[in-house]
């Protein structure tokens, strides 16, 4: 049943969107789309799509895009005027469920063109054509939005094309609709990057013509149909008219142009691993200004790009993480957070948090360490935060506690302190006394078990753990810690709290690591062995880069902390009787007792210079297969650690593991994550190799009983 059109006026009337005196419905009783004429005869389309809380383009809500410009075309209205009806923004862009499983390239060449001929429809109209957005607009929902003569942004609305973050480039005519309304190379830098530009970047770079508040969208939209924005000529060159556009449009300075881009992304990602952004470039290269003919490239290498295997495992990481957002729903009840420990982790964690607009008191037994962190978050806020505003409010919101005050208010207390558990029991047996009624306490322990801690804990069912990786401001995982005591309502609340700061909770059972570190730790131990056998520490670091990894297990140890990989290896050593981990190499206790203990500390494995970049040894190509047996080392330990976790249930399901490890590690998210890598791969191959490896390595490689019980329609 559809939504009636009166529902969706009431929808833009509570949230004080001004349509102007509606005079009359018109059209169809469409289901997506509700359509009306003003007094003035201007057109107001709202995209509202039915039964879904955001608004996505789907097949059936192109194809009633077509029906509503078949009603237009019968009486055109003096302009039109596209709007949302949803809270949360414009558009997201194409429905990715229609994505999803998509094998076949001529299909999808068929289905895009459809889509591509509505859009140009609405693109030469012959009446003027004007997106007001609000909110997000991103992916299609921008190119819907390009297809207009001009598009107004509400304060706060944000743009962008991210389909390259789903192994992709855009398919409905960004490709060469963008670079022809704005400067080429910041269109550029737009999609390959797939970062949002907001509301003033939007209207310095000329993607939008005005940036208003909502109140004053009427008066806009009146004078746009009176003629006060001049309407934007339909460009057969497909570029803008300024001296850079024209210089671009010159072969060897495009080749140019080309070839640097080239270069930037080759230093983040290789064309074999992520072919989505060197397509792009070539698409962009190969343009001679003809609309038609660009229009044709793009739609033929999007369908290539999307029937391949790197776009359907981007598309499945998409899945995994709406997953892990749908765990964080709900009611948390939490707006007051305390942390203790204002070290690197818990002085991030409060900045993040005040960041999403939680009242937060951070404390530490040193009042440096308090200035510190603050000083962070400050250089933090000015770097990511848009509005001197919300910068200003963030700041207000980040209380330095010196005195620990803060914990009798708080609803939650998050504690990240020293990584011992004498420390960590000694604390919670002082906030015993000051914590109110109700409240959570939080432990960011990296490994610790909880049974360990609880008994000191002031209420074991509302004693949990949270534990947030390294970096806090962009590691978007938070492993969610229950134990035999804690209560489903303070699980409930913290995976709701995690959806309060934009974060993605991964529901583990307490054992000693856990889930991502104890799969971890096998990688980075196995590193260590090998630079015992002599293989240089860059070779290392080089073998995991190329499986797909966004950095070595070396520059990661000192990453993450020479003296914190040092307990939690000790702490791990024994956690598996069958599989024990290498001992801790004296080499590393060295390091740490000179206080080498890594990018934090300037040195550890590595040397870094003063922009905190290690300092490598360049060297030779190494031999591909050499290199491909070293990653085996050291992603086959870690996959069968997952396996071992998921036969005892320290995670609930594959998904999850996956979606951890991307989210947690950085794990290659080209592969769709470590059990479907081990599956695409072949069950049956990495036990093969795993038992090799033991023959020639030890018992530290054998293979775990878990992959005979995995199940076999696991793989999607």
């Amino acid at each position: 049943m559809s939504i009636s059109e009166a529902t969706v006026w009431q929808k833009l009337k509570d949230r004080n969107i001004e349509l102007g005196p509606v005079a009359q419905q018109v059209g169809s009783d469409f289901d997506h789309w509700k359509l009306a004429r003003d007094g003035s005869d201007v057109a107001w389309l709202v995209l509202d799509r039915e039964n879904e809380s955001t608004n996505t383009l789907s097949e059936e809500v192109m194809e009633e895009l077509s029906e509503v410009l078949d009603v237009l075309e019968k009486k055109r209205p003096k302009a039109l005027v596209l709007r949302s009806a949803k809270p949360g923004g414009f558009a997201a862009g194409a429905d990715i469920r229609d994505f999803r499983g998509v094998r076949d390239a001529r299909q999808i060449e068929e289905r895009m063109k459809e889509a591509h001929r509505i859009l140009d429809r609405l693109a030469n109209t012959s009446y003027p054509t004007l997106a007001v957005v609000h909110g997000h607009c991103l992916g299609g929902g921008l190119e819907l939005a390009l297809a207009c003569d001009h598009r107004i942004a509400i304060t706060g609305a944000t743009f962008g094309l991210p389909e390259v973050l789903l192994g992709l480039h855009p398919g409905l005519g960004g490709t060469y609709r963008l670079p022809a309304l704005i400067d080429p190379l910041e269109a550029m830098t737009i999609m390959l990057t797939g970062k949002t530009v907001h509301d003033r970047k939007a209207k310095k770079l000329g993607l939008v013509d005005a940036v208003i508040e909502e109140r004053h969208v009427d008066k806009a939209v009146a004078d746009f149909a009176a003629g006060g924005l001049a309407r934007h000529e339909k460009k057969a060159s497909g570029f803008a008219s300024g001296w850079k556009e024209r210089l671009l449009g010159l072969g060897p300075a495009r080749n140019m142009a080309a070839k640097r881009m080239r270069a930037e992304v080759e230093k983040r990602a290789s064309r074999d691993h992520y072919p989505a952004p060197y397509a792009l470039i070539d698409l962009w290269e190969q343009g001679d200004g003809d609309m038609e003919r660009a229009q044709k490239a793009e739609i033929r290498s999007f369908a290539q790009l999307l029937s391949g295997e790197v776009a359907q495992n981007l598309i499945r990481v998409f899945f995994l993480r709406e997953k892990l957002k749908a765990m964080a729903k709900g009611q948390s009840d939490i707006a007051h957070v305390h942390v203790i420990g204002a070290g690197t982790m818990g002085g991030d964690i409060a900045a993040w948090c005040a960041s999403r607009g939680l009242k937060v008191s951070l404390s530490d037994l040193d009042p440096k360490a308090i200035a510190a962190a603050v000083g962070r978050a400050s250089k933090f806020y000015d770097k990511k935060l848009h509005s001197g505003i919300a910068r200003r409010d963030a700041l207000d919101l980040l209380m330095p506690d010196f005195n620990g005050v803060g914990v009798a208010n708080a609803d939650i207390v998050i504690e990240a302190v020293a990584e011992k558990s004498e420390v960590k029991k000694a604390l919670y047996s002082e906030l015993a006394r000051k914590m109110k009624p109700g409240a959570i306490l939080a432990t960011n322990t990296s490994s610790i078990p909880l049974e360990e801690l609880r008994e000191s804990a002031p209420a074991a069912e509302r004693f949990v753990g949270v534990h947030f990786f390294n970096p806090v401001t962009r590691m978007e995982l938070v492993e969610v810690v229950r134990h035999d005591q804690v209560s489903e309502e303070t699980l409930k609340r913290v995976q709701a709290f995690c959806g309060d700061i934009s974060r993605l909770p991964a529901l583990v059972k307490s054992a000693p690591g856990f889930l991502v570190n104890r799969a971890l730790f096998p990688y980075l131990a196995e590193a260590f062995v090998l630079i015992d056998e002599g293989v240089a520490k860059e070779t290392i670091d080089r073998a995991a880069e190329k499986f797909g990894m966004p950095m070595g297990p070396v520059e990661l140890a000192d990453r993450v902390g020479l003296d914190i990989c040092m307990e939690v290896a000790r702490m791990l050593q024994n956690a598996d009787s069958e599989r024990p981990l290498p001992p801790v190499p004296e080499w590393l206790e060295k390091h740490v007792a000179n206080g080498e203990t890594g990018r934090k500390a300037g040195r550890g494995l590595y040397s870094y210079d003063q922009k905190g970049q290690p300092k490598k040894q360049a060297s030779g190509s190494d031999d591909s297969e050499d290199l491909s047996a070293l990653a085996d080392r050291m992603i086959l330990p870690m996959l069968n650690t997952l396996v071992a976790c998921l036969r005892r249930g320290v995670v609930e399901d594959e998904e999850t593991i996956d979606g951890a490890m991307i989210f947690g590690t950085g794990f290659a998210p080209f592969t769709g994550g470590p059990m479907h890598y081990a599956r695409t791969r072949g069950v049956g191959e990495i036990v093969a190799k795993l038992a090799t490896l033991q023959e020639k390595y030890g018992q530290r490689f054998m293979p775990d009983e878990g992959w005979s019980r995995l199940k076999p329609d696991a793989q999607d």
